[in-house]
């Protein structure tokens, strides 16, 4: 059975073990994450048409992009598989089967979302609609992270950064964790020569104490695929 613990601040400890699922339990995890993933990328989807400025890691891929004079996409790829490898090498309990899927099916749930949204949200669009869809975005893709996380089926690698610090630090919750992961990562992004916009700020600043809001929120999902707790 899954079980999360916690610091002595009472903060939550994300890794859990997860070798004891059964099949059935696997199932379920996955669909969990599935569900989660693709509400998170509904989000990222509304943020990214709203053209007010890319999130905080793009702005990071932009830039190292920029640098190696390669496409964003091959740089995203290539990140997200060295975040993994040092992952899965130097913590325990973190990277699972669904980062994986998350690292691989994220591209293509935006496209679809980009496909059927794209018509009516956009850079034509008035500011007030460009400005709620950036901040439904946030929210809506801290939901979607929130229920992935506590799938305990493995998130994506760039969201694992502030996880595996959240718990290897203790004393700080997850919100400021995320908050100055995603400040480090507009930083370098923009030292690299990425864009930024308002909307990075936003995001920068709205989505880790939007996930913290969340994470309680989506909780029972985790007792729904192991079961009660002894």
């Amino acid at each position: 059975m899954a079980k999360k613990t916690t610091t002595e601040s009472g903060a939550p400890q994300f890794a859990a073990d997860t070798s004891r699922r059964t099949p059935a339990q696997w199932a379920k995890a996955l669909a969990a994450l599935l569900a989660g993933l693709t509400i998170a990328h509904l989000g990222v989807t509304l943020f990214l048409l709203s053209e007010l400025g890319s999130d905080p890691f793009t702005v990071m891929i932009q830039g190292l992009a920029r640098t190696a004079g390669l496409t964003v996409g091959t740089v995203h790829v290539m990140v997200l598989c060295l975040l993994m490898a040092v992952m899965a090498l130097g913590t325990r309990g973190y990277v699972k089967p669904g980062t994986v899927v998350c690292a691989f099916l994220g591209g293509p749930i935006i496209d679809l979302f980009t496909w059927l949204l794209g018509r009516w949200i956009s850079a034509a669009s008035p500011l007030p609609v460009r400005c709620v869809s950036m901040v439904a975005g946030c929210v809506i893709l801290a939901a979607g992270m929130s229920l992935v996380i506590n799938s305990n089926a493995g998130t994506g690698p760039n969201d694992l950064v502030a996880i595996i610090l959240s718990d290897k630090l203790g004393r700080f919750q997850f919100r400021w964790v995320r908050m100055a992961c995603d400040l480090f990562f507009l930083a370098a992004g923009f030292l690299l020569g990425g864009t930024v916009g308002a909307g990075t700020l936003v995001a920068a600043l709205l989505t880790g104490p939007v996930v913290q809001f969340w994470l309680p929120r989506t909780a029972p999902v985790t007792r729904w695929i192991d079961g009660p707790g002894d």
